[in-house]
């Protein structure tokens, strides 16, 4: 059973792989902040929740009918994205240093609420047949004594500029979360139970899916 992941982002390829599931990567070139932008201009403000939904299932969709190294795809598609809540406002990628070290300021030794919204679509023999999507949502708590200087270094490394919330909980950033309460694995950008659970709604075994 091929899985087409259709982000380029290397926490959820890792995650995947570490599940003994190894995804075909698919670039989907998705403009994010032109899609929330449109969906925004046509019906208001959106929750954060609805965010990541919306731009998972717009990542996993602009892949459909494609083909790869000459095949039609055959499988299934998953689209994914996070982002971070802290005060009802939502954050994703930071991009710039000034960016992050602003968040970083702003969400030292409190909490926040990290969405990771998925969108899987049944691409099974170069049709799409069906699709389904959920979120999942873990609260953050960042330390309080972490210093200027620590996050100065931190947001040297580049790393905080890539992801959403400035911050990552498998590589460099870890050490200065205190606790994370609900699925670790959406912090990373992909709950692998929430992904099960899509797949048992298309009567798709979990095991066919390892590639061991």
């Amino acid at each position: 059973m091929h899985l087409y992941l259709a982000s380029t982002s290397p926490a959820r390829l890792a995650t995947l792989r570490a599940a003994g599931i190894e995804p075909i990567v698919v670039h989907s070139e998705v403009d994010e902040e032109a899609v929330v932008a449109a969906r925004e201009a046509a019906h208001g403000p959106i929750s954060a929740t609805s965010v990541v939904e919306l731009l998972a299932r717009a990542k996993a969709e602009a892949v459909v009918g494609r083909r790869i190294d000459g095949a039609a795809i055959d499988g299934y598609i998953l689209g994914g994205d996070s982002a971070f809540e802290l005060d009802g406002i939502t954050y994703g990628k930071p991009h710039l240093p000034e960016v992050a070290r602003e968040r970083w300021l702003l969400q030292r030794g409190r909490t926040g609420h990290l969405h990771s919204g998925h969108w899987l679509i049944d691409h099974t023999a170069g049709v799409a047949r069906r699709a389904a999507g959920s979120t999942t949502t873990a609260s953050v708590s960042f330390a309080d004594n972490i210093s200027d200087a620590e996050i100065d270094a931190y947001i040297a490394t580049g790393e905080p500029l890539k992801v959403a919330g400035a911050f990552t909980i498998d590589s460099l950033g870890a050490p200065f979360i205190t606790s994370i309460v609900g699925d670790p694995h959406a912090v990373v950008g992909l709950s692998l139970a929430a992904l099960r659970e899509l797949f048992l709604g298309f009567a798709v075994p979990w095991p066919s899916l390892w590639n061991l």
